[in-house]
């Protein structure tokens, strides 16, 4: 770690963990130097100190926000996003950004979880809003004047409100794929430590450009933040993620460090390649998750040095190593401040080799998460034994690196056999003819699973399942390999690029699902 990075990542008082304190002490210390730039917009670390001031002073005389209140958001990329988030913290609120794409009960859902009497939406976004709670107010963001009450910064600045590392910065949702939203009260000192751990991990200097197309309601991008602010660096924010123009992005932004997730980093490889790929100023990702020959055919093509790792908006950046401890297909180590426990389905440690639940808990104080907003046994559940239970089969070796196997509920068990629809997938991605893949369990006769795979061709490439099926078995168990293959157009996604398995595992198997025992393809059992 260079000096510079040592002193970035050097711990403040504990009273100065806030994201005002973070504000103000980075504003006195790198002033008129460039923080944040949106296109067409670019803010100093002065100016945007004084954005959340004036945001806060808004915020107050407007709306009525004090201190505990909650504001929810229905807002993209943009400026305001940020200046609505800053000026919330700044009076010791609590932002609770919202999925854009939510609507209906899931919506109803959060609004009525935030416990926000204000929303503030984009124009196309308020019909959702209305229909989700007609009693909220709504506060039009980025729409012209005569559309209605919009956002806008007061001329004066407010004092900021005293505020603890503990009392909570904002509410973020997740997915909700297996229920109902849960919002993750995450407080002040928990992106405090976010920025610690990134700036060391990704060896984040004064003078590197992060840039990210990730959505401002989840976690990354919202951290991403208060790491150039911790690191006298500046952060890029893209409206949308776009293959076509990575390469252009990176270039005009000079972005240096940028974060990508889930199927990016495939979708990224079917472009075009040039011969001046290595050329752009990019050179560490933090891409973690992402398929060992995938991850290495991705940093030779572009030159860049990758970054793996284990976090959530739960935790923190829990397990990680740097760009030169990388080793391929493996996470990390534990980073300092956490523990870690792979376990049983009791909470008991298993040997080291063996897989089971990736536990965690933090040793410095606000770390993780406060919990879940207004849902005390969800809570308890997932903070079962006082340690947070992640839902992520992992195993250790004897190194102390951790490897992801597959997520407790997307292993699949066949034929007595536990099969990791992760290992499936990367196999089947060895492929050269394969964009795209997820990998599902879909009921048998049996009472057991079946294996199933969606996959997505390389545009203008052919498969057939039968040529698929022979690559993949030179990688898998007889037992894991695929019953059933769809070839589709896409995977239905998250908007942080997750595949949304839980709408494959419900559609199942269709009429155009190819079925190997039905077609009499003969597995090799040697």
């Amino acid at each position: 770690m260079s000096e510079a990075t040592e002193r970035a990542s050097a711990h403040l008082p504990m009273a100065e963990r806030t994201v005002p304190a973070m504000l103000r002490g980075a504003a006195e210390q790198h002033g008129d130097r460039e923080l944040v730039r949106f296109e067409g917009v670019s803010w100093s670390y002065r100016e945007t100190e004084r954005i959340a001031a004036r945001a806060a002073q808004r915020l107050r005389e407007s709306y009525g926000i004090g201190r505990g209140d909650a504001v929810a958001l229905l807002v993209r990329n943009r400026p305001e996003f940020l200046e609505i988030v800053l000026g919330t913290a700044w009076l010791g609120a609590v932002s609770a950004p919202l999925n854009v794409a939510a609507k209906g009960e899931q919506l109803r859902h959060m609004l009525a979880n935030s416990g926000a009497s204000v929303v503030f939406a984009e124009e196309d976004l308020v019909d959702r809003v209305r229909e989700a709670d007609a009693s909220l107010r709504i506060v039009l963001v980025g729409a012209p004047a005569e559309a209605g009450e919009g956002w806008s910064l007061a001329d004066a600045a407010a004092d900021p409100v005293p505020v603890g590392p503990g009392d909570p910065f904002a509410i973020l949702y997740t997915s909700g794929t297996t229920g109902l939203s849960k919002g993750v009260v995450c407080p002040h000192a928990q992106y405090y430590w976010w920025a610690h751990h990134n700036i060391s991990l990704l060896e984040i200097e004064a003078d590197d450009v992060l840039l990210t197309t990730l959505p401002l309601f989840h976690t990354n991008a919202l951290s991403a933040f208060v790491q150039a602010l911790r690191a006298g660096a500046k952060i890029v924010y893209e409206t949308r993620f776009s293959a076509s123009g990575f390469r252009r992005s990176m270039t005009e932004s000079g972005a240096t460090i940028t974060f990508l997730l889930g199927a990016m980093v495939p979708i990224l490889l079917t472009t075009p390649e040039q011969d001046d790929d290595a050329d752009i100023p990019l050179d560490r990702v933090l891409a973690p998750g992402v398929p060992e020959q995938v991850a290495d055919q991705f940093a030779e093509r572009f030159g860049i040095r990758l970054i793996d790792g284990f976090a959530s908006t739960e935790s923190n950046f829990v397990i990680g190593s740097r760009a030169g401890e990388r080793r391929p297909g493996w996470m990390g180590t534990v980073q300092e401040g956490f523990e870690v426990r792979v376990a049983d389905e009791h909470g008991d440690e298993v040997p080291d080799g063996t897989p089971g639940e990736l536990l965690l808990r933090a040793r410095e104080p606000y770390a993780f998460s406060l919990g879940y907003n207004r849902m005390p046994e969800a809570t308890v559940a997932a903070w079962g034994n006082l340690w947070l239970h992640t839902g992520d089969r992992v195993l250790r070796n004897e190194d102390g690196y951790f490897k992801f196997v597959d997520r407790l509920k997307d292993v699949i068990r066949r034929r007595g056999e536990n099969i990791s629809s992760f290992e499936v997938e990367e196999a089947l991605l060895r492929h050269e003819a394969v964009e795209a893949v997820a990998v599902f369990p879909v009921g048998s006769d049996l009472a057991e699973d079946e294996v199933m795979a969606a996959v997505v061709v390389k545009q203008g490439q052919s498969l057939a399942p039968e040529a698929l099926l022979d690559r993949a078995q030179e990688f898998l168990a007889y037992f894991a390999v695929p019953r059933y293959v769809d070839f589709v157009t896409e995977l239905p996604l998250t908007e942080n690029g997750k595949v949304r398995k839980f709408v494959l595992r419900e559609r199942g198997v269709t009429a155009s699902t190819w079925d190997r025992e039905a077609a009499g393809y003969v597995l090799r059992r040697d």
